[in-house]
């Protein structure tokens, strides 16, 4: 079974999603606050109206997840998860570092998705064993083997899920060559693109992580929570190049 007909439907919605959103940009935007203390503005919640509605005009027995309250129970073992603008704070600020992100599920593995980054004109996307592109062109994590190559992508020191780690993790970010962080997405499409090769989310919901698992899976690269299951619902996440897989594994066993 190929998903190519869903990895299409997933990136023209990203790419509209994302042209409606620089709309609202443009016209000036607002935030609010969520109970978890998250932002979320208009743009969000239109966004994930236009991409829910899309697909359930394609495939209207699919279910639907998505961070601003798209949920529906399909017939067909298959949930779109969306995140409609992942980086809320950048968007709202004018920092070009948000995305769009919509995956496909099917039977509990996700299949298809479609990272979109407007502010980088930047579309990746992949199914399942039809590896990943990014605009079009085939995308492959790095060849970097040891830490002191590798650019380290860490989305947040002051987050909750560093603490079982906390006391161990400056002297092992500091074997790195660099380090960054962009803010997350963009982060981990780096990493699918061999242009960065670890990266490191302390705390996340699966629509932050469905379409760049299976973007970063049919890169090359590995994907699993921080305890170690290959899964978007572990509340976590890290992706890497094989090799320095072994090198995470140190600090999250801890």
């Amino acid at each position: 079974m190929t998903f190519e007909k869903e990895r299409a439907l997933a990136e023209a919605l990203a790419r509209e999603a994302g042209a409606l959103a620089l709309d609202f940009q443009q016209r000036g935007i607002t935030a609010e606050q969520k109970e978890d203390e998250s932002p979320v503005t208009a743009a969000d919640r239109a966004c994930e109206k236009l991409i829910a509605e899309r697909i359930l005009a394609a495939f209207p027995n699919d279910g639907l997840l998505g961070e601003e309250g798209s949920s529906r129970d399909g017939s067909t073992g298959r949930k779109w998860i969306i995140d409609p603008i992942d980086g809320t704070r950048d968007f709202v600020r004018g920092i070009p570092l948000w995305a769009v992100l919509i995956g496909l599920e099917y039977e509990g593995e996700v299949v298809a998705g479609a990272a979109f980054c407007p502010g980088q004109n930047l579309m990746l996307s992949a199914a399942k064993g039809q590896g990943a592109t990014a605009n079009g062109v085939p995308a492959h994590v790095s060849s970097i083997t040891s830490p002191e190559q590798a650019v380290l992508s860490f989305n947040g020191f002051n987050k909750e899920g560093v603490e079982p780690f906390a006391n161990a993790l400056l002297p092992w970010v500091g074997k790195f060559w660099a380090v960054r962080g962009l803010g997350g997405s963009v982060d981990a499409m780096l990493v699918a693109q061999g242009k960065a090769d670890v990266w490191i989310e302390p705390s996340a919901k699966p629509w932050d992580f469905a379409a760049l698992k299976i973007v970063i899976e049919e890169a090359g690269g590995r994907f699993c929570s921080l305890s170690g299951e290959n899964t978007i619902y572990g509340g976590s996440a890290y992706a890497c190049t094989p090799a320095l897989e072994p090198y995470i594994r140190e600090l999250t066993r801890r």
